[in-house]
């Protein structure tokens, strides 16, 4: 863990320009700096730099934060490794709080195996080009066979392990790594007969893997041997550092492009990648050959919500695409497929065409992947009823683990209609599933908006409103209420932005002038409340310790929040002070028609009412919180006389800021 006083030292010698101007070309424009968000694809700049408060903002796809959440965000880095990357830059030495023996020895490991996986990774490409039967062998299969480019060669670090099965092994142990860190990197294996080592990977081209951030975690081999008894690849064993199960071949080479283009395509082997990035296509990954997992498509799903599979048109291809997808449906992303011609592969077919075509080619024949297998199993089922039957139930399987319930209602629509099926059976039998796998009562909702939609006879994905009752009122449409969350995070805005000022009232007929920050804090104090929120916790809090330390009607300096050692806390204060909703605090005032002229108008109007429809929520949760007190059998007479008199109380509160804000109870 990293100690609390170099992280100081990182926020005060990082330059935000720097580290931003690492990724983007940025302009100057006034004060400030502008480029095209490297987060979002766009061809007028909307991605602001504010040196002077030492923060981003996008406002095309509203992305906002300090360097260290810059960082974070582009490697997909965790918050120590951000502020590890930002020191290494400047020079900073990293010092760690006290950990315990077992701890220090686990990173000394786990370093250990990534400075041996570095170390190798080179060796293996400078055995490749220096030596003659790497050159002969590796060097004239990558670029005569594969037809990648020295710069690709370099960028994915591909080379050769020597033929001689000990060759590695010795130059490793001469070189000064220790046998314990090869055979647990799975680089070397000691024979049983006589202890000594051999290499895994002898006579094998050689395909670095990385994970997200750079680091080599492991290794693929491949024989270029014709022998079908050996393994045509040979991968490093799961360790320390490396789980199969967890990285994609590729992501940290395309993480940008995938960014960019808010899109993922996935291919299926090492080959598939490096083609299609040497074609001008950066946004793939590979699973390497395995059934995708649930972390792989967690991991992807940090980057887009979107993936294209691309898999041969054969047979095969189909097949490879059907398996392993509902592991993706189930994390809620949007899977389209393309299938190529089947004479071609990823590998060969980017190796066929220009860029241009290859991109072409996947914006023409993607196709949603739940549409395109009800037309395969619709296809394959031709008029067999039994066939058919088993297609709808493959589909109802699919399309039940789709969380989003509206994307659920959608293809039950489509699948009844491609395949002439009822639309409320389709709906019953995925609310079983649901029912089985997720629990009552999201099946019994699922359904209820199902038969709603039916009844209105209008599109899933149009708002709800229900018919008239009895008593011939019609009920409004929900619109969303407003929650113990926003309210929190529009007092904390109020705070952060505007805390400072002052503005005036006219109560009973005389003017008032307050400070929007003593008044939140007076009525918070005066109640007993405070946040839920951790993270609008703590922004009341410090901000609060910085305002009573700053003179009255000065602005409390950002700096402190805008470099909060937590990352949630820092990203949060920027968010709001970029925010530009001209404080409107909820759709509750939004609907008002009320004309603002000024700054201190708007804080008038708004502020006291944040408060009050704040403290009105609170008091409905915990009235909430009594009654059901109030409800248990075993409760005893003087403890429901105290809930009564409580109760009473909240009541009272409550009718007094009806009264104020004119709201209706």
């Amino acid at each position: 863990m990293i100690d609390r006083e170099t992280i100081d030292r990182i926020y005060a010698a990082v330059n935000i320009v720097d580290i931003v101007g690492d990724y983007v070309t940025l302009k100057r424009k006034g004060v400030n700096y502008e480029a095209c968000c490297p987060f979002h694809q766009e061809k007028t700049p909307s991605f602001k730099v504010s040196p002077a408060r030492g923060i981003y903002k996008c406002f095309g796809c509203g992305k906002s934060g300090n360097a260290i959440n810059f960082v974070m965000e582009s490697e997909n880095a965790t918050y120590p490794e951000a502020l590890r990357m930002i020191a290494k830059r400047y020079g900073i030495e990293v010092k760690e709080e006290a950990m315990s023996d077992e701890e220090i020895e686990r990173n000394n490991n786990r370093e250990s195996m990534f400075t041996l996986n570095a170390w190798a990774a080179e060796y293996f490409q400078r055995y490749m080009f220096n030596e003659a039967e790497g050159r002969s062998i590796a060097l004239t299969y990558f670029s005569s066979a594969r037809g990648f480019s020295d710069a690709t060669i370099h960028k994915f670090g591909l080379g050769f392990c020597p033929t001689h099965s000990e060759r590695f092994s010795t130059d490793a142990r001469a070189a000064g790594y220790k046998e314990e860190f090869l055979l647990s990197t799975g680089l070397s294996i000691k024979r049983e007969m006589d202890g000594a080592l051999r290499d895994r990977f002898y006579d094998r081209v050689m395909f670095p893997i990385h994970n997200v951030s750079g680091r080599v975690v492991g290794f693929g081999g491949r024989t270029l041997r014709t022998d079908k008894k050996v393994a045509k690849y040979q991968n490093s064993p799961e360790s320390e550092i490396y789980n199969k199960r967890r990285e994609l071949y590729g992501l940290y080479f395309a993480k940008k492009a995938i960014q960019q283009a808010d899109n993922v395509v996935l291919v299926e082997g090492y080959a598939d990648v490096i083609s299609m990035h040497q074609a001008g296509v950066e946004n793939v990954v590979a699973s390497s050959g395995t059934s995708l997992t649930e972390d792989q498509i967690r991991l992807l799903s940090r980057f887009t919500r979107n993936i294209t599979l691309m898999f041969d048109g054969d047979a095969a291809g189909v097949k490879a695409a059907i398996r392993g997808v509902d592991i993706i449906l189930k994390e809620d992303m949007n899977v389209r497929i393309v299938l190529l011609p089947e004479e071609h592969d990823p590998d060969t077919f980017a190796r066929a065409h220009t860029s241009d075509e290859l991109r072409d080619y996947i914006a023409k024949n993607s196709q949603d992947f739940l549409a395109f297998k009800a037309r395969l199993l619709l296809k394959e089922a031709t008029n067999d009823p039994q066939l058919r039957t088993a297609a709808i139930k493959d589909m109802v399987e699919s399309i039940a683990l789709i969380p989003d319930s509206i994307k659920r209602s959608e293809y039950v629509k489509y699948c009844a209609s491609i395949m002439s099926a009822d639309e409320q059976v389709l709906a019953v039998d995925v609310a079983r599933r649901i029912d089985g796998v997720a629990g009552n009562r999201e099946a019994q909702d699922f359904l209820t908006r199902q038969q709603q939609r039916e009844r209105a006879q209008l599109p899933t994905s149009s708002l709800y409103v229900a018919p008239p009752t009895a008593e011939g009122i019609q009920p409004k449409a929900v619109t969303g209420g407003t929650t113990m969350e926003t309210l929190e995070r529009d007092l904390t805005k109020y705070l952060i932005k505007s805390g400072h000022l002052d503005f005036t009232i006219i109560e009973d007929g005389r003017e008032e002038t307050l400070n929007v920050a003593s008044l939140i804090f007076a009525e918070m104090d005066g109640d007993e409340l405070s946040f839920t929120n951790p993270v609008y916790a703590t922004i009341y809090n410090e901000y609060r310790a910085l305002w009573e330390q700053t003179d009255e009607g000065v602005e409390v300096p950002m700096h402190t929040l805008i470099n909060h050692h937590d990352p949630r806390v820092s990203s949060t204060v920027i968010d709001l002070l970029t925010s530009d909703d001209n404080y409107v605090i909820s759709k509750i005032w939004e609907q008002k028609d009320i004309h603002i002229e000024s700054e201190a108008e708007q804080l008038a109007e708004a502020v006291p009412k944040a408060i009050m429809v704040y403290k009105w929520r609170t008091i409905d949760e915990r009235s909430a919180e009594l009654q059901a007190e109030m409800a248990n059998p075993d409760i005893d007479d003087e403890e429901m006389q105290r809930i009564t008199s409580l109760y009473a109380k909240y009541q009272a509160a409550r009718v007094a800021i009806a009264r104020k804000t004119g709201r209706l109870i």
